[in-house]
């Protein structure tokens, strides 16, 4: 069986390149333009996701749209491998990374985290 990861990112890599975005040949100057704009998409993809919650408590009409959350949820991880791949990374990368700051938040946790000390992600 596949990888999951690595047929998301290679399915996402096709539609970017089907839409004109091809992350493997862009620029540096290409490069930061694609961060803002999947950094823009993907605060916006947040904030209909947050629009899908009723988190107005002095509203009595909202509900909570978990269908529509989903969907959100799989936009904001459309935009997210794109920035992911705008900056050069794959999926493997991004899951060792993951693996790495995992370990780290654990080690966070299991100190208290009383100090802000962000050298622990110099190997990552």
């Amino acid at each position: 069986m596949d990888d999951k990861l690595e047929v998301m990112f290679a399915m996402q890599k096709e539609l970017n390149r089907r839409i004109g975005q091809d992350t493997d040949a862009m620029t540096e100057d290409e490069r930061v333009e694609w961060v803002l704009n999947y950094a823009r998409a993907l605060g916006q993809e947040l904030a209909e996701l947050v629009d899908s919650v009723p988190w107005k408590w002095w509203a009595k009409y909202q509900q909570f749209d978990q269908q529509n959350v989903k969907v959100e949820v799989v936009d904001i991880f459309h935009f997210l491998i794109s920035l992911a791949q705008a900056v050069g990374l794959t999926a493997d990368e991004v899951f060792e990374a993951y693996m790495k700051k995992n370990k780290i938040n654990f080690a966070r946790q299991d100190t208290g985290y009383t100090v802000k000390d962000e050298t622990d992600n110099k190997d990552i």
